[in-house]
């Protein structure tokens, strides 16, 4: 690059041929004095070594010599001052290029150098070239770095040293040297060319600026340095970085051409910190919806808290991280923190706790526990001058005051400071928790995060937590999550792969290992469709948990196409407050259809479908359980499904619209089926036929409904003749209730097939 050449800029001071009067003896600002009819100073024409140039008499103790215009000093560009100079008689003095640095409206730029290296005189008449670059960047070799603000110079040299002695002076030659700066012709732009300093104390933004904008589709260089921004910067070009930036954590540092992780850690030199800036560009408009990890592993010291990393606490415009690895590094920052307080619980205000002691030093997103608490019930929000804290869910058993437990799981990527976070997702990132942290914790609030094709290895705790209703609409898709517990018996293990609180969340195509639990629902409307989940140990007759925990009565969810192994089906109404049935729906919407059932080495009582209310008058009021397989390796059980009756049991009288068909048992005592379709054969003559619907209607229920009696053959009396009457039916009949009765108008004896049903259907 060459100003001169390419865009006429006028560099050269004239020679002295042209008079002495644009030639101060001062600093060469309009007015100061001059050369011309000065008795020191004469034009020589015809000098053997430089033909026309200047003879001057040195007279001062630093005999000054500068041109009168004005020699831009254009950003980026680099300038080199020559001069051929030889001693003529007298005392030998020193001589260097000097300029003066002048800014805006003339005025004098303060505080740079303005002289270049100082070269002796040692003989007479020997041609001595003295000669300096001056420059706006501190580049190796430029002698006067003048910054940013010096806009032009006025050039010459000094005579230093014992006053008397002549010299004479070749004419000043100025040329433009950029090119020797540039690494790679007319393709970088150096920060260092616009006045960067890279000190790590200087504020270089105005460098930055205004080198992103004399870029012009050229890469922006950051060279070797530590630069300090004093505010947010953005960057409309490509950038390289050799050297690193320091900002305040408020400020935003946006790359547009660059917007990927590498180039972050590349600015920041710290993963961790550079992570943290290029999720805060993200949301703050960097002209890009995603973040690309470009498959970078980064160590994560310390739980990043999302919302103070981003300098926000709502969004609602979809944003996406992909292609990374986090790797936690062990350290007292993943501790797990434990709080006790004394609060009080009301269920007339049924999300709070009230009256809680030290409740300032309670974290939201802590998970509660305490008598008559249900499953992963997290604090949402607290109100320290209330001494409230806003719960996630309901509590079924907790009225009054009492002593709970809160525990702050550490998570990687935790979203608790936001108030409301929606269309979030992530995509292709594995999590390595070590057995150290946790994974995810959700915004107390949103819609529709989701998470893809990721790995949660080892999480301590908790693979993704929800404290709040953040877990609306959430998507978790082809996702692996391994526990950290593979060789603790399952009742034994604490880490939960997820839980959520709001509907309409989707879990599908997921491969889950030996946790506690897969997941904890407490919403309505999920779909659970593909996944494979095992809980299984090398325990004999080991006990087994629940893979998925459904809270709720009315839970309108669709269970389908899972292989669920060593684990089982638990529906619950832990999260009602007044769990005793009323007038809601009591259990109703679950829908369990073509799953595989398996599980070994299990205790003969265990069950594939546990339903355990909380409360008293409950009944199912709605289910579908068909087309599954259900199988036991290494012995048998006597059923699949179960009422676990620890606080109440079912009331068979009101079961409605239960469908069990068309699914398949091995080693499984009981084949139980709804309608149940029962052959009877009456060998002697009765006039009431006992048939039972035991064992095999659903949950061990009633016989409230006969569909059909067909007489297979003919129905005889003690007489031998055939009776054509028709029989009818009494239900609800024997100690369990589970009988039919058939009675007749006369005792008979015959083979009947009943239809039956444990319930009435709508």
């Amino acid at each position: 690059m060459n100003k001169a050449i390419t865009d006429g800029v006028l560099l050269m001071p004239p020679a002295f041929a042209g008079g002495l009067d644009v030639w101060s003896s001062q600093d060469g600002t309009p007015g100061s004095d001059t050369y011309d009819s000065d008795p020191s100073a004469a034009f020589v024409p015809a000098d053997a070594d430089f033909g026309g140039c200047l003879e001057l008499v040195k007279t001062d103790a630093t005999q000054r010599l500068r041109h009168m215009g004005e020699t831009p000093l254009l950003p980026g560009c680099y300038l080199q001052v020559r001069a051929r100079v030889k001693a003529v008689s007298g005392p030998l003095p020193s001589l260097r290029i000097a300029a003066r640095a002048g800014g805006a409206g003339g005025a004098h730029v303060g505080g740079v150098v303005e002289q270049g290296p100082s070269t002796t005189l040692t003989s007479y008449g020997e041609v001595v070239e003295i000669k300096a670059i001056i420059g706006v960047g501190a580049r190796g070799g430029v002698d006067m770095v003048w910054g940013a603000e010096a806009l032009y110079a006025h050039i010459g040299l000094d005579m230093t040293g014992t006053t008397g002695g002549v010299v004479r002076i070749d004419d000043i030659i100025v040329e433009d040297i950029t090119s020797a700066f540039l690494r790679d012709m007319l393709a970088i732009v150096d920060v260092r060319d616009y006045g960067a300093v890279g000190d790590g104390v200087a504020d270089d933004l105005a460098a930055f600026e205004a080198a992103d904008a004399a870029a012009n589709g050229r890469t922006v260089l950051v060279s070797e340095g530590t630069y300090f921004l004093g505010d947010s910067m953005t960057f409309e070009s490509r950038v390289r970085f050799e050297g690193t930036v320091e900002m305040a954590a408020s400020d935003v540092f946006a790359l547009t051409k660059d917007y990927n992780l590498a180039a972050y850690i590349d600015a920041f030199g710290d993963e961790e910190l550079a992570f943290k800036k290029a999720v805060q560009a993200l949301f703050d408009n960097v002209d890009h919806e995603s973040l690309d990890m470009e498959g970078r592993r980064i160590t994560i010291n310390a739980p990043i808290d999302m919302s103070a990393a981003i300098g926000r606490t709502a969004y609602s415009t979809r944003r996406h991280i992909h292609n990374g690895q986090f790797d936690v590094k062990d350290g007292a920052a993943w501790d797990t923190e434990v709080f006790t307080s004394q609060a009080t619980y009301s269920i007339s205000n049924s999300f709070t706790l009230s009256g809680v002691t030290n409740v300032a030093s309670i974290p939201v997103g802590s998970l509660v526990e305490g008598s008559g608490v249900g499953r992963e019930v997290y604090v949402r929000a607290k109100n320290v001058g209330a001494q409230e804290l806003t719960i996630s869910k309901k509590l079924y058993d907790a009225d009054g005051t009492q002593n709970f437990t809160f525990t702050r799981f550490k998570y990687v990527l935790d979203f608790s400071g936001f108030e409301d976070l929606d269309r979030f997702s992530l995509k292709d990132i594995e999590f390595r928790l070590r057995g150290v942290a946790s994974g995810i914790c959700l915004a107390p609030k949103g819609l529709i995060f989701s998470v893809e094709n990721c790995f949660f290895t080892a999480p301590k705790n908790r693979g993704i937590s929800s404290p709040g209703e953040g877990c609306q609409g959430m998507l978790i898709d082809r996702c692996q999550f391994l526990s950290d517990e593979g060789q603790t018996p399952s009742q034994n293990r604490v880490s939960i792969a997820l839980n959520a609180n709001s509907n309409d969340v989707k879990l599908r195509h997921n491969r889950v290992v030996k946790f506690r639990h897969f997941a904890v629902l407490g919403g309505s409307g999920s779909i659970i469709s593909g996944n494979h989940f095992f809980q299984g140990d090398g325990e004999s007759n080991g006990l087994r948990l629940a893979g998925i925990v459904l809270t709720g009565t009315n839970c309108r969810a669709t269970i389908d196409g899972n292989y669920i192994d060593n684990c089982f089906i638990e529906w619950t109404n832990e999260h009602d407050n007044e769990p005793d049935f009323a007038s809601e729906f009591s259990f109703s919407q679950l829908n369990i259809s073509d799953n595989i059932f398996l599980a070994s080495h299990v205790a003969p009582w265990f069950n594939y479908i546990v339903v355990k209310p909380h409360g008293s008058g409950h009944f199912i009021n709605g289910m579908n359980v068909s087309g599954n397989i259900f199988r036991i390796i290494g012995g048998t059980i006597d059923r699949v499904e179960h009422v676990d009756t620890s606080f109440a049991s079912f009331d068979f009288s009101r079961m409605k619209n239960v469908n069990w068909k068309d699914n398949m048992y091995n080693s499984v005592g009981v084949a139980t089926v709804n309608p149940l379709v029962k052959t009877h054969e009456q060998a002697t003559e009765s006039d009431t036929w006992q048939v039972s619907g035991a064992p095999q209607l659903p949950f061990g229920g009633w016989a409230r409904k006969v569909e059909s009696v067909v007489a297979e053959g003919a129905i005889r009396n003690s007489a031998n003749v055939r009776r054509y009457e028709m029989p009818y039916v009494e239900l609800n009949e024997g100690a369990e209730k589970d009988e039919v009765h058939v009675k007749w108008e006369q005792a008979v004896r015959g083979t009947v097939v009943v239809t039956m049903r444990v319930d009435t259907p709508v």
